[in-house]
């Protein structure tokens, strides 16, 4: 399948790579124990839910971009070095910028499923996910992320 929605699921696919890479690299800086617990919680979800859009994308028989997933990857490779320059250490600012990339990504992904809940029924191939079981574990997500940005933000932003 070709066409808007091929090219809807391929976004989304290429930034659910750099999401995953986000979520290793702040499992990598979480340093205390029940931190690195809830990362690690939400990059494996964040790794299934990258299984299900792909099976959404193979009942559509819709092909992975390539391209857009090495930009993806480029992109957050960018990223990362942005937030080493502005945090050499890896400090409070390299995690509470990089917890906000990811809750942006995540409210995105939340936007795909229900995107793709309103159309499923018109469009064959759509109804091999359960949108409702999706979105609200990306919302789940997003609001364990918060609660971790928000602390964040405190340490990274009350200490200038």
């Amino acid at each position: 399948m070709e066409g808007h929605i091929a090219t809807y699921l391929n976004d989304h696919h290429a930034g659910s790579v750099a999401g995953v890479e986000i979520a290793k690299h702040l499992c990598r800086l979480a340093k205390v124990p029940d931190l690195h617990e809830k990362l690690a919680a939400v990059k494996s979800e964040i790794e299934a839910d990258v299984r299900e859009l792909e099976e959404v994308m193979d009942s559509l028989d819709v092909a992975k971009s390539s391209i857009r997933r090495a930009f993806a990857w480029m992109s957050e490779k960018a990223t990362e070095l942005k937030l080493k320059a502005d945090d050499p250490e890896n400090g409070p600012l390299a995690m509470f910028e990089s917890l906000e990339v990811l809750s942006l990504g995540i409210e995105g992904k939340h936007g795909l499923w229900l995107a793709l809940r309103s159309v499923a029924e018109n469009v064959p191939g759509l109804q091999v996910a359960d949108y409702v079981r999706l979105a609200k574990r990306a919302e789940d997500q997003r609001e364990i992320i918060e609660q971790i940005r928000l602390a964040a933000a405190k340490e990274a932003l009350s200490n200038n």
